[in-house]
């Protein structure tokens, strides 16, 4: 290379020396280059375009790299195109950042995606591979997409991930970390991932064997129980949450005596949801010694001794004897043992009444709170739909609280034990009767798209809210699950809730406009809705 006039022998000095001169700057660290009637900082820009030249002249060229192998196959049908084109819109929509929490009318799309997805899986569409980029990206910024997104993409998430670190969470979450699963009908092959294979493997590899055949899941896991390690034995014993039966009993039993707090009372708690175990029976009799009734005085009563201490038993059966702070001792034993034991046992014990006559009853002495929040818990964990809608009580009862409930959240537990269409008419019964304020929380468990009653009873409520003159803002969540959950077919029944009404004068200043600009999105969401399925069922 020929010499560049005015650039003296030290021009030729290493990049790392030219990388430090800069980042330290030239009025501490002075450049190795001399350039004739040339100030420092411009002196070393010019040496560094020559050290540039020089070094991009003097790579040797590597052998190629391996191509990575092509993608897998998707044997899934293709997207109708108009549905095709609704799924890119989806992605490329990107939230606006309102002021004053105003969206205008414009549906969000992207509070669509989950709804498109799922519809898309239902029918069994493969993803449009040029849109494979833009679909992990959007999963990649929201965990409530991956599921869906992921069943979407199908076989090539993954290929794709293997080549962007970005994208490295759909690893994690397909099956076996993107590795595939030996046939479960394959002892040979099942047992040898199940000795050898990662941690992530086993745990994919039993879930699958679980919801195939649970005896066959429970055997293998007991091959290797008593070596594995605690915080791996209790991720393993989870999975007999599916498919959990009576034959599970004399596995759990033993795992009673486990060395590890966590795995002896999860063996506990998955034993009390068997009624018929030794366990249930076991708290079932505890638990009755401390409930009986009193017919001595003018009005029948629940009386509670709640238990004086907690024994080995106690403890080996699931029983944590340490209360947390602020919580009483006999409290909080007496809570567990309710809580663990059959709901079938209390009609017998307190004088075969059924469960809304004995939520009914007086407790004696300030023990219905504790008694009756344990029949709660129990009434979730078994899934009675009998005790759940007994202490769940009427809708128009008092909005903090039901005959056992505590709080909304609690409320909200024990209707997801209920039959959907029970469900649905219950919450619609309580917003009619408490408004929508308290009413977040229990919509939040309703089968989509709401039933009739319930989206009627939503619509009414936000129409009395708007013709009150209330906070629209305060709305805002409501408004946003009814624009996802409402039947879109009752869009043509909205229209008359899209117009300017006057303003009250109390109004809050904006408010009238808010709600008219909230109802125009709501009815234009509800058919963007009904389009996209028609888009998704077209061939």
């Amino acid at each position: 290379m020929n010499r560049i006039p005015g650039m003296t022998e030290s021009s030729c000095s290493s990049w790392e020396e030219l990388v430090t001169a800069a980042l330290l700057g030239t009025e501490r660290r002075t450049p190795p280059v001399v350039y004739a009637g040339r100030d420092a900082p411009t002196a070393l820009l010019d040496a560094a375009a020559v050290q540039t030249v020089r070094r991009r002249a003097g790579l040797r060229p590597a052998a190629a790299a391996t191509p990575p192998e092509p993608a897998g196959q998707d044997p899934r049908p293709p997207l109708p195109p108009a549905a095709r084109r609704r799924l890119a819109m989806l992605l490329a929509d990107r939230p606006g950042a309102g002021s004053g929490g105003r969206r205008g009318t414009a549906p969000d799309l992207m509070e669509l995606l989950p709804q498109w997805l799922a519809t898309a899986n239902e029918h069994g569409y493969a993803a449009p591979p040029e849109l494979l980029p833009a679909l992990l990206d959007a999963a990649r910024g929201r965990t409530d997409l991956r599921p869906q997104a992921l069943a979407f993409a199908g076989p090539r998430a993954t290929w794709l991930a293997r080549l962007n670190p970005d994208w490295r969470f759909a690893l994690r979450s397909a099956p076996g970390g993107g590795s595939a699963l030996p046939a479960l009908g394959d002892s040979a092959e099942v047992e040898q991932l199940w000795q050898e294979g990662l941690f992530a493997e086993r745990v994919t590899l039993l879930a699958a064997l679980r919801a195939r055949d649970p005896s066959a899941a429970r055997e293998l896991l007991a091959t290797t129980w008593s070596t594995e390690r605690a915080e791996d034995r209790l991720m393993f014993l989870d999975s007999l949450r599916t498919g959990l039966c009576d034959e599970d009993e004399p596995f759990l039993e033993r795992a009673l005596a486990d060395r590890s707090r966590n795995v002896r009372a999860t063996a506990a708690e998955l034993l009390s949801a068997l009624p018929g175990s030794a366990l249930a029976a076991r708290m079932a009799a505890r638990a009755a010694s401390c409930v009986s009734l009193d017919r001595t005085q003018g009005q029948t009563t629940v009386v509670v001794e709640a238990p004086h201490e907690c024994d080995a038993d106690m403890e080996r059966d699931g029983v944590v004897p340490k209360p947390p702070a602020g919580r009483g001792e006999r409290s909080w034993w007496l809570g567990q043992l309710v809580e663990a034991a059959p709901l079938a046992v209390w009609p017998e014990r307190l004088g075969g009444r059924t469960p809304e006559e004995i939520v009914a009853l007086p407790v004696a002495d300030d023990w219905q709170s504790e008694l009756h929040g344990a029949w709660c818990r129990a009434a979730v964990r078994q899934r009675d739909a009998a005790w759940s809608r007994a202490l769940l009580g009427a809708p128009a009862s008092p909005a903090a609280a039901g005959p056992g409930a505590v709080s909304l959240a609690e409320r909200a537990k024990l209707l997801a034990a209920l039959p959907a269409g029970e469900r649905a008419e219950w919450v619609a019964g309580f917003i009619s009767a408490h408004g929508l304020s308290e009413a977040f929380q229990l919509l939040g468990v309703c089968a989509t798209p709401w039933a009739e009653p319930l989206g009627r009873a939503v619509v009414d409520a936000l129409n009395i809210a708007r013709d009150a003159g209330s906070y629209p803002w305060s709305f805002s969540g409501v408004m946003g699950l009814a624009e996802r959950c409402l039947d879109p077919a009752t869009a043509t029944g909205l229209d008359g809730l899209t117009s300017i009404p006057d303003e009250p004068e109390d109004a809050s200043p904006g408010a009238v406009g808010y709600w008219t600009e909230a109802f125009q999105r709501l009815v234009g969401t509800l058919r963007l809705r009904a389009t996209m399925r028609a888009e998704l069922m077209a061939r």
